[in-house]
């Protein structure tokens, strides 16, 4: 069975802004933000899963967690989630 790992965008229903990261395990790792388990997020819920990738191994995980916490990351994804973001 072939392990994914997700790279994956929230975004905070309190300040509107986004917090990237990366997992093995999507669904438990965004109950831990949910639940207030994150420093980095704890204090910016609610939250919502936005988007997510999924990755064949964990370095390319990383370097795309790195990459859309950059300048040009972040208008990638302003640019992939345009209709959503503007409703």
């Amino acid at each position: 069975m072939t392990t994914f790992y997700y790279v994956y965008v929230l975004r905070s229903k309190k300040d509107k802004n986004f917090y990237v990261g990366y997992t093995e395990d999507l669904k438990s790792r965004f109950e831990q933000h949910h639940k207030g388990l994150v420093d980095s997020t704890k204090d910016r819920r609610p939250l919502e899963l936005i988007y997510s990738e999924a990755c064949l191994n964990k370095t390319d995980a990383l370097h795309r967690e790195k990459y859309l916490k950059t300048y040009l990351g972040k208008l990638f994804l302003r640019n992939r989630l345009k209709s959503y973001l503007t409703g």
